[in-house]
């Protein structure tokens, strides 16, 4: 199957047929230029991620951005703070700066997909992040549909009997947990599943 390209400002996206699945890459025009790899397929994703390094999972809103991170073993996604949009720089510095202090090795950022599995205007802006976010960074991205993500942290906080404040305090970055623990289980499915090929 030939790649199918599509010309971006930074660079090129190409859908390549790759062992039989279709992979979707982003590429930078430039030499030299280091770009993160984005990805629509976990396989691909779980192949890239290097080994002993934790993921961080980013919940975008249109105010705030919630943040998850995972331990190094790849079990656990714990929720860790919300960052207030203000504009991309000051935004991609501050999770950015999380990265480095935790050694994050790949990102997994929530897809707001609508419910019957297409993609508006808030995928198309987390897609645009994503873009964005890959000329500042060499960790790969993935993109993990979070659809129902705030609905079930809601209804945890809920069953916490967290406040009504407190819950407008940590909604964010408990929808991010959500989000990544899901990219978590498909990892390890996806992990044990080549160690047993029989199964």
């Amino acid at each position: 199957m030939p790649a199918r390209e599509a010309v971006l400002r930074c660079g090129t996206w190409r859908d390549l047929a790759v062992d039989g699945c279709l992979r979707r890459r982003y590429f930078g025009q430039e030499e030299g230029v280091s770009l993160a790899q984005i990805f629509d397929d976990m396989d691909a994703f779980a192949d890239a991620i290097a080994p002993m390094q934790a993921l961080i999972g980013l919940d975008l809103g249109t105010e705030t951005i919630g943040l998850a991170v995972s331990d190094a073993y790849l079990s656990i996604a714990t929720p860790l703070e919300t960052v207030r949009r203000k504009k991309f720089g000051i935004d991609a510095k501050a999770v950015l700066a999380v990265m480095e202090a935790r050694a994050i090795g790949g990102l997994v950022l929530g897809l707001p997909r609508n419910m019957d599995g297409s993609e508006g205007p808030r995928a198309q802006s987390t897609r645009a992040f994503a873009r964005n976010f890959a000329a500042l960074t060499s960790v790969p991205i993935v993109f993990w549909d979070e659809r129902l993500s705030t609905v079930a942290a809601e209804r945890a906080l809920l069953e916490a009997d967290t406040t009504r404040k407190r819950r407008a305090e940590v909604i964010d970055h408990v929808a991010a947990g959500y989000i990544l623990q899901g990219a978590l289980d498909r990892i390890s499915h996806i992990r044990q599943a080549r160690n047993q090929p029989g199964l």
